[in-house]
């Protein structure tokens, strides 16, 4: 018998980060965003908060309403049964699943899966941020698409948390070496690193801005022809294949609605205005960030793209996973505003709200 029922369990996931949220906003308004003991107690509400999310997403019972999670299960028991490696699948996912399948347990492959999503982000953003990493941390765990990509998406999740790790390292060969973690464990992950890579060798960042706005009228104009351009480019796979052609609702664990979503195009448009706000109105010069900027709008533009594909939020996680970060990053990087601690609980507050208005509210 489970604990918690599993009708509650995602919802309670988004009641805690409500409270956590509320709990942040308030104490904005009554300590300097430099003040050593708010600097204090972040790094411990922080580390707090990294264990309980990767305990509590970890150790989640395996069932369907988790969507993937039930179908890598079945596959580690085909494992478990002696079925041979498949050498189709993403490599080093693939490894790990019969590693875990032979030698350990669905249940710890599951936790790893969760570790290797969770920890990875609060090494990246402490890389970067130092002491303020509490608050971008917090804005990556509150995002729209976290705790999906966390419990059915579990892949593509841990591979977008690869490469945050990935980017935040200085050394190149390290930087390197992850980012072909990344695209070992999944395919997918090649529209960020292909903007990565772009955004590092062609630093005219305003000509980004100015791609993603062409998406637009691009997309409403000329409809499908996106899918059947990509597809038939052939660098696909057949996942690939039923997000863009196939339709297979029921294995998403959730109900979809196929069309241009105007909702996530504004999601994604806050962190366009920001990121734009930033560099031109408030004249924020970081190489680092206009890489991430660059890369956002690179893949948010190619979902853009596909927006009418059947799974389009799956393409949308491969921009929206830098969402928090390209909105959050400036504000503790330099000084913008007199009460600017009030402007990162705000920011943090009304970010949030979108996740629990679609997750809660509007399900």
């Amino acid at each position: 018998m489970d604990i918690i029922p599993i009708q509650y369990y995602s919802i309670l996931y988004f009641q805690f980060l409500l409270i956590v949220v509320l709990l942040v906003y308030i104490q904005c308004f009554q300590t300097d965003l430099t003040d050593s003991d708010n600097l204090k107690s972040k790094n411990a509400f922080g580390f707090f908060l990294l264990i309980v999310i990767t305990l509590y997403m970890g150790l989640r019972p395996i069932k369907a309403a988790f969507g993937d999670m039930i179908i890598y299960y079945y596959e580690l028991r085909n494992y478990i049964n002696g079925a041979p490696f498949d050498t189709k699948k993403d490599f080093l996912f693939e490894c790990m699943k019969y590693f875990f399948a032979n030698f350990l347990s669905p249940e710890s492959f599951f936790f790893t899966c969760s570790f290797l999503y969770v920890f990875p982000l609060y090494w990246a953003t402490k890389k970067l941020f130092k002491d303020y990493w509490f608050y971008c941390f917090l804005m990556l765990v509150a995002s729209l698409s976290f705790w999906a990509y966390g419990v059915n998406g579990i892949r593509n999740g841990v591979a977008t948390s690869m490469f945050f790790y990935a980017i935040s390292r200085n050394k190149l060969p390290l930087k390197i070496f992850f980012i072909l973690v990344t695209l070992m464990i999944h395919k997918s992950m090649l529209v960020p690193v292909g903007a990565y890579f772009l955004a590092s060798n062609y630093t005219n960042v305003k000509m980004y801005f100015y791609f993603w706005l062409l998406t637009i009228p691009l997309s409403l104009a000329l409809g499908g022809f996106w899918e059947s351009f990509f597809l038939n480019l052939g660098f696909g796979d057949e996942k690939l294949d039923a997000y863009l052609g196939q339709f297979d609702q029921a294995s998403e664990g959730v109900t979809l609605t196929v069309g241009f979503r105007w909702d996530f195009l504004l999601y994604s448009a806050s962190g366009v205005f920001a990121a734009w706000y930033f560099i031109f109105k408030k004249k924020f010069n970081d190489l680092f960030y206009n890489k991430l900027v660059g890369t956002f709008l690179v893949a948010n533009g190619f979902w853009i793209l596909v927006i009418r594909a059947n799974y389009s939020n799956r393409f949308a996680f491969l921009s929206w996973f830098l969402l928090g970060m390209v909105i959050i990053y400036p504000l503790l990087k330099s000084k913008f505003f007199k009460n600017q601690h009030v402007v990162i609980g705000t920011i943090l507050i009304v970010y949030f709200a979108f996740t629990y208005l679609l997750n809660i509210i509007f399900v």
